[in-house]
């Protein structure tokens, strides 16, 4: 009778508390989006968001989830092109022959730094009886698109801007920047 005893508490071990010894195996680490609270051992298999883009200021060689928080530095060099459209009260604004379409851009900016040219990284003339200004050449990144123009109806020199972040690697990107007198 003792050694049936002894058999059946071996076996009883052996089923239920062998295997509840074993520890849950899973993401260890906080840091991950898939953190596992339950997981006692790590496996390996933690994941981590972050900015994925190598081409980014912020760039996380630890993450293999993109989150959508890579930031660049704006400016020359890139394959972006905005066509920038001065408008005044919802009409397109031609360039005169006497006084040009003008498009002034700071680099890694949201706000204006002023009206004086001085203040902007890169300026271009659009071309007489053009409706837009292209500014070619532009990297991913933060600006601030400031315009003049001059709107014959009323004989009036017009100015405006608005800031805009360029997030693709290439294009060409139509742009409305309101202006007013």
């Amino acid at each position: 009778m003792k050694k049936i005893i002894m058999i059946c508490f071996s076996l009883a071990v052996t089923i239920f508390i062998i295997p509840g010894c074993s520890k849950k195996k899973g993401c260890t680490d906080s840091a991950s989006n898939n953190y596992d609270k339950y997981a006692e051992v790590d496996d390996g298999s933690c994941t981590y968001k972050g900015c994925t883009d190598s081409a980014a200021n912020n760039y996380d060689k630890n993450a293999q989830v993109d989150n959508g928080s890579c930031t660049y530095t704006a400016g020359e060099g890139g394959n972006v092109t905005i066509v920038a459209f001065p408008k005044h009260h919802g009409m397109f604004i031609v360039s005169d022959s006497l006084y040009l379409d003008s498009a002034f851009v700071k680099f890694n900016a949201t706000n204006s730094p002023g009206t004086t040219a001085g203040a902007y990284d890169k300026i271009v003339v659009g071309v007489a009886g053009e409706d837009h200004v292209h500014i070619e050449g532009l990297k991913r990144g933060k600006y601030f698109i400031f315009m003049t123009g001059y709107d014959s109806s009323i004989s009036q020199r017009l100015t405006g801007g608005i800031p805009y972040e360029i997030t693709q690697k290439s294009g060409e990107i139509d742009l409305d920047v309101p202006v007013t007198e």
